[in-house]
């Protein structure tokens, strides 16, 4: 495949329409683990103590991990398709 002409604007759009596609899963299940850390945060902090602060620190870990992964990926692929090998 032939890297994508990124000086005209329709091939620039549908280019960083195919790049918004690329490891999406992956970065919403980051996002959704943060956000599950944050409220577990809240609830240890509000209405349960007794809930052990490394369960919301791992939620948010494995949330920055899973952006961190769907980043790479994506500066992969852009590479990749950049020098035409996909």
């Amino acid at each position: 495949m032939t890297p994508p002409d990124l000086k005209d604007p329709a091939t620039l759009a549908a280019y960083r329409q195919e790049l918004r596609g690329v490891a999406r899963p992956l970065r919403y299940t980051g996002v959704l683990f943060a956000v599950t850390g944050l409220v577990l945060a809240l609830v240890q902090r509000f209405w349960m103590p007794q809930l052990p602060t490394i369960v919301p620190l791992a939620a948010i870990a494995l949330g920055a991990l899973n952006m961190l992964a769907a980043i790479m990926i994506r500066t992969r692929y852009h590479q990749a398709r950049m020098r035409g090998d996909s």
